[in-house]
């Protein structure tokens, strides 16, 4: 607890502690027995009365400060000085209840999120480490990180081995070895080895800035429920106070008119009991705590929603479209397939292909030197020649390799056998002989089919895959994955007017989700209703284009995001269904004068104290990560 919560927890004590003797003395003169329970009232209530005055002041008086002094005063008024200490109390009560509520949430969020860097290590002259602000640390220089400490500025490694913990980023336990050249972003923990980094940005363009920013601003952007709610306390609070008064007032005068006793005491009781009741704060309170409950919980996640707006829209998605490459698939190239000729060796062919294609920096070369995996020989190749569009000759170990597509072959006289596979092939030719071929293609990302299969269950109607690769490899990827629909050799213009097409068709309040992997979808990410980018770790353009950001680039997460999304609002729909069917209620037998004082305690602050607890239940999201795995 703060030491303003403090305060008022011994204030709320003091008062109980004076009301129970007060209870338990003999009766005092009226007088007396007023000013006697004016110490307990003022001992807990001085601060609700301030506030009142201030409004007044202020020219807005219409908030429950207001309308709870109002009540208290007019109780005593009427010499009911029990109820009145009662309503200022447990509405201070109330008050600390959803204080140390709302605290909590923000604290389990900001731990979630604590990967602002304090200060960052620089090597003086004598080779010492010495903490600098990470603001005055300019791009291009060495910084170490310790075992323990976070990376405080993005950039690359130029000297040591380790692993980092990228769970504050991701929510992924499992740690990510790097080494010397490796990309490292700010608000990683560094666990096991001593790190030395060249920066490459400026600490206020770094990850960790951006996603603190993001975090920080997001309760700019409000949701429309929430909108709703200040809206209608804004009209519903004044509504009130002049039912109240008219309820005080009228009836008495049309009773007197009609010569029967007016009762002034009574109506006024029963105008005060509908102020206490009217007071507004389980909504006021509640709405906005939930969605930041779940901005919170999903953040926890590792997926960035940039305002509750925005979850308020992924909770209505039907339709959920997406980029194939660096989306669905991995984006790098990766020879999936050896199809050596008879005499030749699957190792052989590799290692025959890799060395010809040394040389080169093509992505389809750096994949067939990947799959061979050993160092490559400079020696062992000479005469190198690479043609455009055809692919590269060279002498490997004395023989001449050629290495390439079916143009290549033709032209050394060779006949390529027809492949109808989906991929890349490189034919090999050695000494003039045809020796086989490797496949190459575009690797589907481990999560996606389960991705595809989640939502699914989570209750999306259709999804789609647009890519600009050709049909026979877009088919052959929506068919592994099980989607619904594909469009292929698309260019970004395409892209949109197929996203405009599938907006047209789409149901009455549902909503479309486009999946990209950054800039390049920025386009199709700002049409659809919702933006989901893949953060790559922290890329920028994700980070700025899109609506929600899934920081470890895992598809699987998007069912994970609308679940946590429909069950806020979920709960929002709770809390404002049962707050206001108890307000209305109440505020009725309390017109009538079925409803006491106490009856009007519990709908201001029982009612303030359950919402709150079904709130806070957003901010937790086990049981939906559970579901969501495979």
């Amino acid at each position: 607890m703060t030491k303003k919560q403090k305060k008022v927890l011994y204030q709320i004590i003091a008062a109980v502690i004076l009301i129970v003797i007060l209870k338990l003395l003999p009766a005092f003169p009226t007088p007396v027995e007023l000013v006697l329970y004016l110490i307990p009232y003022l001992v807990v209530g001085w601060d609700v009365l301030r506030k009142a005055l201030k409004g007044i002041k202020n020219r807005q008086p219409f908030d429950e400060c207001f309308l709870m002094a109002v009540a208290t005063v007019g109780a005593f008024a009427l010499g009911d000085y029990v109820e009145g200490c009662a309503v200022i109390l447990f509405y201070q009560i109330g008050e600390l209840f959803q204080s140390v509520a709302v605290g909590k949430s923000r604290q389990s969020i900001s731990s979630l999120m604590d990967i602002r860097p304090d200060y960052a290590n620089i090597e003086d002259a004598d080779g010492k480490l010495e903490q600098v602000d990470p603001d005055d640390v300019e791009v291009g220089t060495v910084i170490a990180v310790q075992p323990g400490e976070r990376v405080p500025i993005d950039g690359v490694i130029v000297e040591g081995i380790s692993a980092l913990n990228t769970a504050a980023l991701t929510g992924e336990s499992l740690p990510r070895d790097v080494q010397t050249g490796d990309e490292v972003i700010s608000g990683c923990v560094n666990m096991t080895g001593l790190l030395k980094v060249r920066t490459t940005k400026e600490f206020g363009e770094s990850t960790v800035s951006k996603i603190l920013d993001l975090v920080e601003n997001s309760s700019m952007k409000k949701a429309r429920t929430e909108n709703f709610i200040t809206r209608f306390a804004r009209v519903y609070t004044p509504a009130v106070c002049y039912s109240a008064l008219a309820l005080a007032f009228i009836p008495p005068v049309v009773l007197l008119l009609m010569g029967q006793p007016a009762r002034f005491g009574d109506w006024v009781y029963r105008a005060l009991t509908f102020l206490v009741i009217s007071c507004p704060c389980a909504l006021v309170i509640s709405i906005p705590l939930s969605f930041f409950g779940g901005i919170g919980g999903a953040s926890a996640c590792g997926i960035l929603v940039k305002g509750s707006t925005y979850l308020e829209e992924l909770a209505r998605t039907g339709i959920v479209v997406f980029d194939k490459t660096g989306t669905l698939t991995q984006g790098t190239f990766k020879v999936v397939g050896v199809h050596p000729e008879h005499g030749v060796t699957e190792d052989a062919l590799v290692e025959a292909a890799a060395l010809a294609e040394s040389w080169s920096k093509h992505p389809i070369s750096l994949s067939i030197k990947a799959a061979y995996g050993r160092d490559i020989d400079a020696s062992r190749v000479t005469d190198v020649q690479e043609l455009g569009g055809h692919g590269v000759t060279a002498k490997v170990d004395g023989k001449t390799v050629a290495a390439g597509n079916s143009r290549l072959m033709a032209k050394l006289g060779l006949t390529a056998p027809e492949v109808t596979e989906p991929g890349t092939l490189v034919h090999v030719a050695i000494e003039g002989q045809y020796a086989g071929y490797l496949l190459i293609a575009d690797v589907v990302k481990p999560h996606s089919a389960q991705a595809i299969r989640s939502l699914k269950s989570a209750g999306v109607r259709k999804t789609v895959m647009l890519t600009g690769d050709a049909e026979p490899v877009a088919r052959a990827v929506a068919n592994q994955l099980g989607l619904d629909e594909y469009h292929a050799g698309l260019l970004p213009g395409d892209k949109v007017d197929q996203i405009e097409t599938l907006i047209a068709a789409k149901k009455s309040k549902e909503n479309l989700a486009f999946v990209g992997d950054g800039i390049n979808d920025a386009p199709v990410l700002s049409r659809a209703d919702v933006g989901i980018a893949m953060g790559a770790l922290g890329s920028d353009a994700a980070i700025e284009a899109a609506d929600v950001v899934l920081m470890d680039d895992d598809p699987a997460k998007i069912a994970l995001a609308m679940r946590i999304a429909r069950r806020t609002l979920r709960i929002v729909d709770e809390n404002i269904v049962f707050a206001l069917a108890v307000k209305f209620a109440c505020l009725l037998l309390g017109a009538i004068g079925m409803a006491s004082m106490w009856t009007a305690i519990f709908a201001d602050v029982g009612v303030m104290v359950i919402a709150v607890l079904n709130a806070t239940r957003a901010l937790y999201t086990k049981d939906l990560v559970r579901k969501s795995q495979p």
